[in-house]
């Protein structure tokens, strides 16, 4: 009677064992949200930050168009000019050289004033004209590709290059605009200009303060190791807490909601990072190209914000489709069935074979479709709005299609269709 309860358990005894299981599950896919959802926006940033800074082609895709922009052409138009006119006084040039002349005709002197106002206008004109050629262009990548070799260094606490850390600021060198401004100028005339000793303090642009300058060390020491890796551990959080859901619409629909939730948070984010820039450049001489340089600088991740929002507004929907509400499932139904008498019609027959390959096959055929519609939305690294759309349509097209060819396969099967895309239950035979 000792051996009973060992070969005979009873309910009670395993009842604690499904309930325990259970809620190892529910917590298990709490704690993969909860972790997704505080890292998602980190993760994008830092992801963003890496494929910006670190990758050298990237970098200079992205900043190459700021040579285009208006605004920075006026602002580096207004540094260099400035740094020109600081170490010539063209008026006091013209005075020494018409000296003789003024001197047995005093009222020549009238004409200095006016003569070097033209010449000094004719320095800003040709430098407005150096800027918007695609020798500044070329000049332009040539000074940002030994930019971004060199922003590791000033990160990780040494100077040196096109950009580097002088006293407390992050600077910008243009010696080479500088001397390719006053070479033009020099054969267009203005030989007064040749051997032009400008200083290297006019020949800088402060980017960046030292207090923002240890904040971005800090950044850049935390995240570095661990940005190329963050992104796909969010999303393998999230498709742990998606695998481990017992109610798997349910949990869908969290997953958008919280997808969503860190879209707008970056959309804030970018916000106060747009306005803290542009203080933090304000009164400078690129004060005036701050707006231009933050939004080109941020636009990977300005277009990522929206697919994030479409992505977490298609998982609300996808979820409440999928789920087991009366609408949800009735809606289903009702695609299936049209679907699957669609394929039966259209195919006549001919694709019964396909078809029940198909509907045998089915469910990772789906999973295929999904992972297509992915590779097309992440292909060449170049995620934005349209893309998603496209990526979208083709998962929506796939899936349907396949559910068409469930149709054709199962019109003439031993077993119709019963309308939610599963094979009515088979009856036992006399036979069997």
């Amino acid at each position: 009677m000792s051996d009973a309860p060992l070969d005979h358990p009873t309910p009670t005894t395993s009842a604690p064992a499904t309930g325990g299981g259970s809620t190892g599950r529910s917590v298990a896919v709490v704690l993969c949200l909860v972790l997704a959802a505080v890292l998602t926006t980190p993760a994008g940033i830092a992801y963003w930050g890496n494929r910006t800074l670190d990758d050298g082609q990237r970098y200079i895709e992205t900043v190459g168009p700021l040579s285009d922009s208006p605004e920075v052409q006026a602002a580096l138009t207004t540094a260099v000019t400035d740094a020109i006119t600081r170490q010539v006084d063209v008026e006091q040039v013209l005075q020494d050289a018409f000296a003789p002349v003024t001197a047995e005709r005093p009222r020549l002197e009238l004409l200095v004033g006016p003569i070097a106002g033209a010449i000094n206008a004719a320095i800003e004109r040709q430098v407005r004209v150096f800027f918007a050629s695609d020798v500044f262009a070329d000049v332009w990548v040539r000074v940002n590709t030994r930019a971004q070799q060199t922003l590791h260094r000033v990160l990780e606490g040494e100077g040196g290059g096109a950009v580097s850390l002088e006293g407390d600021d992050v600077v910008l060198d243009l010696s080479e605009v500088v001397d390719e401004i006053v070479q033009r100028l020099s054969d267009r005339g203005m030989t007064f200009l040749e051997d032009l000793p400008v200083p290297e303090v006019d020949r800088q642009v402060v980017l960046m303060e030292a207090p923002r300058v240890k904040q971005a060390r800090t950044i850049y020491a935390f995240a570095s190791p661990v940005a190329r890796w963050m992104l796909p551990i969010v999303a393998l959080l999230y498709l742990g807490a998606f695998v481990l859901a017992r109610r798997r619409g349910r949990t869908t629909v969290a997953i958008g909601a919280l997808v969503v939730a860190n879209a707008l948070l970056l959309a804030l984010t970018l916000a106060v990072g747009r306005q803290l820039f542009q203080d933090e450049l304000a009164g400078t001489t690129f004060g005036p190209a701050s707006k231009a340089f933050y939004g080109t600088m941020t636009a990977y991740l300005d277009r990522a914000q929206g697919v994030m929002l479409w992505l977490g507004l298609t998982l609300v929907v996808a979820g409440w489709f999928a789920g087991a509400n009366r609408y949800g499932s009735a809606t289903r139904r009702a695609a299936a069935s049209g679907l699957e008498r669609a394929g039966a019609a259209l195919s006549q027959g001919q694709l019964t074979g396909p078809g029940r390959w198909v509907a045998a096959n089915v469910g990772w055929l789906r999973v295929v479709a999904v992972g297509l519609a992915v590779v097309v939305l992440l292909w060449g690294n170049d995620v934005s709005p349209g893309r998603w759309w496209w990526s979208l349509a083709l998962a929506v097209v796939l899936l349907a299609l396949l559910q068409a060819l469930v149709g054709a396969g199962r019109a003439t099967g031993p077993h119709p269709p019963r309308g939610d895309g599963r094979t009515a239950p088979v009856a036992a035979s006399p036979a069997g």
